[in-house]
C-alpha cells in the first residue's frame, strides 16, 4: 500500500482530501460518456463547462467553476470530426491557462493526425509533430495519451507525456475467453513489434505475419499478393492492430487466414475509427469477433453483432490519479 509523506501537524487524510479538492476533470464534446466513467472511478464530479458555436462555426469555451491552483485534466479524443475536436481542445487548454490552473493535462484517448508521423517522400507534413506543437504552445503542461500510432510520437512533444497502452484491457478479455490454440497475427510487417508484445502478454502465444507484396507496379490493392508467414492451420487467429479505420487491411488479412486454414478469426484494436466502409467488412463471415475499446464513441449505426466494446476508463482513471499524486505511471504498466 502506498504511504504518502505528510507535513508535520497535518494528517494524511486531510492532505489526501486537499489533493482531491484540487483535482478537476473536464470533458470536451468528443466523448463525454468515457469522461463520466473516469470521473466515477476517481470519485469526483465531472467539471461544468459551457460550449457553444458562433454562426460562422467558431467555438466558444467557458469553465463554470473556479480552477485556480488546480490540476486540470481535459479529456478529448481528437476523433471525427478531427479538426473541430482538436480546435476545441486547444481552446480549452488556453482557457485553463488564463484561469490560473496549476497544471493542465491534455488526456488524449485517441490522438488524431498520428498516422502522418514521418516523411516518406518530399513536400509532406509531419502532422503528428505539428499537433504536438499546437498542444504545447496552447499552454498544456503535460499529455496523457493512449496507444499512439508509432513509438516515435512521444519524442515529438516538448512537454512531459505519459504514454499508456490499452492492450492490457484487450488481453484480459481474451484470457477470460480461454481461447484454445491461439496464434497472434500482425496484419502487416510494420505491426510485428506490437503483435509480438501482445503474444507475450497472452502467455507467449505463437506469432504469425501477413506479408503483402505488390504484384505489379500499380498501387492498386487488388494487385497485391497476400502471404501468411507462420503456422496458423487449425488455430484461432488473433489479428492485432492499433486502429481500425476502413477495415480493409484486417479484412484482407482475415481472408488470407481463412484460406490458410484457421478455425476462428478475432480482430483486436484499441481505436475503432470505423469509417463508413468498415462495417460490412468487419461483420462478414471472415470474422468471429471484433474487439475495440471506447476511446472513440460509436453511434448505434456503427455497432454490429460481432462487435465487442471494452472500456479503458479504469486504466485512464488510474493513470490520472497517479499523475495527480506524483506516482509513477510506468510502474502501473509493468505490474
Amino acid at each position: 500500500m502506498l504511504t504518502l509523506a505528510t507535513q508535520p501537524g497535518t494528517s494524511q487524510s486531510s492532505q489526501t482530501q486537499h489533493s482531491q479538492d484540487r483535482l478537476r476533470i473536464f470533458s470536451g464534446s468528443a466523448n463525454p460518456p468515457l469522461a463520466e466513467k473516469i470521473a466515477n472511478y476517481l470519485g469526483v464530479n465531472l467539471g461544468r463547462v459551457t460550449r457553444k458555436h458562433f454562426a460562422d462555426g467558431e467555438a466558444y469555451i467557458q469553465f463554470q467553476e473556479s480552477i485556480r491552483g488546480c490540476d486540470v485534466f481535459l479529456l478529448q479524443p481528437t476523433c471525427n470530426s478531427v479538426n473541430e475536436r482538436l480546435m476545441e481542445l486547444l481552446i480549452m487548454i488556453d482557457a485553463c491557462k488564463r484561469a490560473s490552473a496549476r497544471q493542465v493535462t491534455a488526456v488524449l484517448p485517441y490522438y488524431g493526425y498520428a498516422r502522418a508521423d514521418r516523411r516518406s517522400s518530399g513536400r509532406e507534413s509531419i502532422t503528428a509533430k505539428l499537433v504536438s506543437d499546437l498542444i504545447a504552445q496552447s499552454g498544456a503542461t503535460r499529455v496523457l495519451a493512449l496507444d499512439l500510432h508509432s513509438p516515435q510520437i512521444p519524442a515529438y512533444f516538448d512537454i512531459p507525456i505519459d504514454h499508456v497502452s490499452g492492450f492490457p484491457v484487450l488481453v484480459q478479455h481474451l484470457l477470460e475467453r480461454r481461447i484454445e490454440n491461439p496464434v497472434v497475427v500482425s496484419p502487416d510487417i510494420g505491426g510485428v513489434s506490437r503483435a509480438r508484445a501482445f503474444a507475450k502478454a497472452l502467455g507467449d502465444a505463437p506469432l504469425a505475419i501477413i506479408d503483402k507484396r505488390r504484384a505489379t507496379d500499380t498501387a492498386d490493392i487488388a494487385a497485391s499478393t497476400i502471404n501468411v508467414i507462420g503456422d496458423v492451420e487449425g488455430k484461432t487467429a488473433i489479428l492485432v492492430d492499433d486502429i481500425i479505420d476502413t477495415g480493409s487491411t484486417l479484412h484482407r488479412a482475415a481472408c488470407a487466414l481463412r484460406n490458410a486454414g484457421v478455425v476462428e478469426v478475432v480482430a483486436c484494436a484499441c481505436h475503432g475509427v470505423l469509417s463508413a466502409p468498415a462495417i460490412p467488412k468487419l461483420n462478414s463471415d471472415e470474422f468471429d469477433e471484433v474487439i475495440i475499446t471506447d476511446t472513440i464513441p460509436l453511434g448505434d449505426a456503427q455497432q454490429f453483432s460481432k462487435l465487442t466494446i471494452l472500456t479503458v476508463a479504469d486504466l485512464l482513471g488510474e493513470s490520472i490519479r497517479r499523475i495527480h499524486q506524483g506516482i509513477s505511471v510506468s510502474d502501473m504498466l509493468s505490474s
